[in-house]
């Protein structure tokens, strides 16, 4: 699994002008779809932040209103927010995790059952991999990788 340092924009790669699809990275979220509406939406963002502060050039500029009031930059290559089942969720991961092209963050379910962080660690510090139920996962990749890697998931609803 990449730890975000290789995978990312270059500078001359980011292109605010061009359609989503035209970037050479692609980012997914997916989520798991048996989770109540809140819990996926916290699923979702949570992931969504690991993956924002990890991958470079992910994010746009600022836009600025007319009144000068600037509103954070988002993802300008975009980014889709898909539905899976859990046993699919895992096998997602298992690719991507395993693609040194790729760079994963994932939201296991301790981290909504736990109020404590420290508590959270020590939760996944004491499961063994197989046993770890996954809430959301975020990819983000070469294009092709990323497309073969989730195949045709729905989005979230």
């Amino acid at each position: 699994m990449s730890d975000g340092s290789t995978v990312g924009f270059a500078p001359d790669e980011i292109d605010p002008t061009a359609p989503t699809r035209a970037a050479r990275l692609k980012w997914v979220i997916v989520v798991n779809d048996a989770l109540p509406a809140g819990r996926a939406v916290n699923a979702a963002v949570c992931v969504a932040a690991a993956t924002s502060s990890a991958v470079t050039g992910l994010l746009g500029d600022d836009a600025i209103d007319a009144s000068g009031a600037a509103h954070p930059g988002l993802p300008w290559a975009g980014c889709s927010v898909l539905a899976a089942d859990a046993a699919t969720l895992r096998t997602i991961r298992a690719k991507a995790a395993a693609a040194d092209t790729c760079h994963v963050a994932d939201m296991p379910a301790a981290a909504q059952h736990t109020r404590v962080y420290a508590d959270y660690l020590a939760t996944v510090k004491e499961t063994a991999p197989e046993d770890i139920e996954y809430y959301a996962v975020s990819v983000v990749g070469p294009r092709n990788k990323v497309d073969k890697i989730v195949g045709r998931l729905p989005l979230l609803p």
